[in-house]
């Protein structure tokens, strides 16, 4: 067993084979130096100096697992079964993909002192002095990653300037009138964030629009978004997808035979939804490997169909996601989005498909557990806030 990948998603993979009873070799390959990692803390933990790292607590000698780090994938092999490597091929009986996502760097800034991402362990202990000296920030891009990042920079005392292309925060990833409120939590954390604003180019100093003004800047933090980590993949014969994604099927399996795929990575065809998912939130790279464990080790085939779930902390809210919501035929509000906590509700058919709750954990634990089932709800009943939303059923 050969697992790529040595974040979430690798080492999950790794840890399911051993505890699912696999007693054959597993060799972990990891293309950075440092002890796999886990990297939500990078955004607000370690930024701040709270926390020096972040390594999963996994004893990978005393599990059996060969971890090899600081080595380059470059290539695979699906007929002849073997990886290439910086150090050479590696034979493979079965293959697991989980080399997670890349982040998308803006056009033209690259390699112009004082311009950062955020992605990785290095990158994080890169911007911890730039917070420490606490100076003027522009972070481009207004979504979860950019978000975060400024929540941090905030808590540091640094000047920030979010800019965004779109004319919301979180376009793309929510519907208008619900990402809407969230622009007021800029201004109420002293950040200051710019709608309908394009970066022209990027200069030592300074951050120049598409309108000519120019906004100083110490330092800049691109958080536009991510892609599949697959380019190595080229010319492998393995199928991927529109966004550069390995294409899985519903038991994580790619089109080669004997080659999975896990994480932020791959894409996976959800029955519960009735459309491919690509999820990059840690909690499909926690769940996937289970599944993929599974069905390299056991005799019944097992379906990966979970609710997607992801978390945000940023401006002093805890934000939570569950479900898939552009299917919905209905939303219904709880609470008032003007408020510290409310949570919407997507339904078909009268059926919760997926909920967003700000400052509402029962909302959300329940809700989750709603879409599981597949209850039927009652959407006067579910839009009182007092209401447990387990008690809307119809």
């Amino acid at each position: 067993m050969v697992v790529v990948g040595a974040g979430m998603a690798g080492v999950q993979t790794a840890v399911a084979l051993r505890e699912q009873g696999f007693t054959g070799t597993v060799t972990l390959i990891g293309a950075e130096p440092h002890q796999p990692y886990d990297r939500p803390p990078l955004s607000k933990a370690i930024l701040l100096g709270k926390a020096e790292g972040s390594a999963f607590d996994v004893d990978f000698e005393a599990l059996g697992i060969d971890l090899h780090l600081g080595r380059e994938v470059t290539g695979v092999r699906p007929g002849d079964h073997e990886l290439d490597t910086e150090a050479g091929p590696v034979p493979y009986d079965v293959l697991v993909l989980a080399t997670g996502a890349e982040p998308i760097t803006l056009p033209g800034a690259e390699g112009v002192p004082g311009v950062h991402l955020l992605r990785t362990l290095d990158d994080a202990e890169r911007l911890r002095p730039v917070l420490a000296r606490q100076h003027d920030i522009v972070v481009v891009g207004a979504g979860w990653i950019g978000a975060e990042f400024a929540t941090a920079a905030r808590e540091a005392g640094c000047a920030v300037t979010v800019v965004e292309a779109a004319d919301r925060p979180l376009a793309g990833a929510l519907p208008d009138e619900v990402a809407a409120p969230m622009a007021a939590w800029y201004a109420d954390s002293g950040a200051v964030l710019r709608t309908h604003a394009r970066v022209r180019r990027v200069e030592p100093g300074a951050v120049v629009l598409d309108d000519g003004s120019r906004i100083p800047a110490d330092a800049v933090v691109v958080g536009i978004g991510a892609r599949p980590a697959t380019r190595w993949l080229t010319g492998s014969g393995i199928e991927l997808g529109a966004h550069g994604e390995v294409v899985a099927d519903d038991h994580l399996r790619t089109s080669a035979p004997d080659v999975y795929a896990v994480g932020d990575c791959a894409s996976f065809p959800s029955g519960r939804y009735g459309e491919r998912l690509m999820v990059h939130h840690w909690d499909n790279a926690l769940q996937g490997p289970r599944t993929v464990a599974a069905n390299i080790i056991g005799e019944a085939p097992a379906l990966y169909d979970p609710v997607p779930y992801f978390w945000s902390e940023q401006f002093g809210r805890f934000v939570q996601y569950a479900g898939h919501h552009t299917s919905a035929d209905a939303t219904v509000w709880r609470g008032d989005p003007a408020g510290p906590a409310w949570s919407v509700c997507w339904l078909r058919e009268g059926r919760l498909v997926a909920l967003l709750a700000v400052g509402r954990p029962r909302d959300l634990a329940q809700g989750r557990r709603l879409i599981e089932a597949g209850t039927v709800l009652d959407p006067e009943l579910l839009a009182d806030p007092a209401r447990p939303l387990k008690a809307a059923t119809a």
